[in-house]
């Protein structure tokens, strides 16, 4: 699944690990989400997107959409 987290962190000026210690995950956790290698829970997903202020389909894009 791709994602637009990398711009939403950098248009916001976080470090990756800023924005994990907003979500109360690793560091390693992000730069894998961020590079597509994982898949975060539905919970996290949520969490993201409300970090960002977004809407879940504003941060994730669906592999069927492409």
């Amino acid at each position: 699944m791709t994602n637009h987290l990398r711009a939403l962190r950098a248009e916001r000026g976080w470090s990756q690990q800023e924005l994990a210690t907003r979500l109360d995950v690793s560091r390693q956790s992000v730069i894998a989400i961020e590079n597509g290698r994982y898949d975060p829970s539905l919970p996290l997903a949520f969490r993201i997107a409300e970090t960002f202020g977004k809407r879940i389909e504003e941060v994730f894009v669906s592999p069927s959409a492409s």
